[in-house]
């Protein structure tokens, strides 16, 4: 990103989604001086925040949701202790900055750990996934929520998903397929992917057939900041059909190709093809890895290095990002810092032919 001066039409940025097309679209861009920094801390004191979601344009009204506004999950409670969050706060990012502590929740879970798997549904749903610890800090089976527009949790799913850690979501309105990562078999900590198709209504979120194993073998570790590293971000270039996955254990990004048909992990282990390692990487798109800054680092699509700037100068705190376009000339980029307990929003004005 090069002090996030390029934003190139190839390009991922490490630590969240494929950039919107019509930010792709441009040839160059700059940034302008528009930038908000809030807090998530929510009355209830939760901490860690994870996911980050922006709420799409055609998301129906009537709740206290607004196109535009951006939702982030909390993974910690209000005593710092991991797996245990509840809440999904929101910004609006035109109105008020929110001090500590009064952050104002959407959506508070009867279920710990609410991890960066957070998405919204433009038919009027949030999906958010959780990792719960117990009372030992043991990790336990986390499931895939789905919230309607008012904030009341109307399904969880939990087949073929083993503590769902993100997701990314390819939505057609009254359909959706939604790629899930998962830290946790039950077996022997192995890091795999499911994809999920949805039937979508204004009446609620069903699975249609059976969810599938589309990824697996990445590898998954206990951690002492992040709880546990393992497939950690995602982005879907439907073009292409390639699932980009970004392995924070691995300090790896891999591509998985036929990612909307295939039917297992098929071909060498699964996991697709390593197209990016080490390098720049430093636990891409979760916390990075001990005594480095938590950073965003743009890579092209064949894992070729463009630039990255700083999110914070401790490490572990640059976890859930996520983009969107703003009117016609604008791209919004939303990322948290999770040792501060902060979002922050950045406008960039797209400039093509520069």
């Amino acid at each position: 990103m090069s002090n996030l001066s390029r934003i190139a039409a190839a390009s991922l940025l490490v630590a969240t989604v494929a950039l919107p097309e019509m930010v792709a679209a441009a040839e160059a861009q700059r940034f302008i001086p528009d930038i908000i920094i809030s807090s998530t801390i929510p009355a209830n004191g939760d901490l860690n925040p994870y996911g980050v979601a922006f709420v799409p344009p055609a998301f129906p009204s009537g709740g206290p949701l607004t196109p535009g506004d951006i939702l982030v999950s909390n993974f910690n409670n209000s005593n710092n202790l991991q797996g245990m969050g509840t809440t999904i706060i929101k910004l609006t990012p035109d109105g008020v900055i929110a001090p500590a502590g009064t952050a104002s929740t959407f959506f508070t879970s009867s279920v710990l750990g609410l991890t960066t798997a957070l998405g919204v549904l433009q038919h009027g749903f949030v999906l958010v996934g959780n990792v719960p610890t117990d009372s030992n800090g043991a990790i336990l089976q986390g499931s895939l929520q789905v919230i309607d527009q008012h904030g009341n949790q109307v399904a969880s799913f939990t087949n073929q998903l083993n503590d769902p850690w993100d997701l990314t979501i390819d939505d057609d309105f009254d359909h959706a397929t939604v790629f899930v990562s998962n830290v946790n078999n039950g077996t022997n900590m192995n890091g795999s992917v499911t994809r999920l198709n949805l039937l979508v209504s204004s009446s609620g979120v069903s699975v249609v057939g059976n969810p599938t194993v589309i990824a697996a073998g990445y590898m998954v570790e206990p951690n002492t900041a992040a709880l546990v590293l393992g497939p950690t971000g995602l982005a879907h270039d439907r073009a292409t059909d390639v699932l980009y996955v970004a392995s924070t254990a691995d300090n790896a990004i891999f591509a998985v190709p036929h990612a909307s048909t295939r039917s297992n992990p098929s071909g060498g282990n699964g996991t697709g093809m390593m197209i990016a390692q080490n390098g720049q990487l430093r636990g891409p798109l979760a916390h990075a890895f001990p005594n480095h800054p938590s950073e965003i680092v743009e890579l092209t699509k064949n894992g070729k290095f463009v630039g990255q700037f700083k999110v914070d100068p401790a490490p572990g705190g640059a976890f859930g990002l996520a983009t969107t376009v703003v009117g016609l000339d604008t791209a919004r980029l939303a990322f948290v810092d999770d040792n501060t307990n902060t979002i922050t929003v950045i406008d960039q004005n797209l400039v093509p032919g520069d």
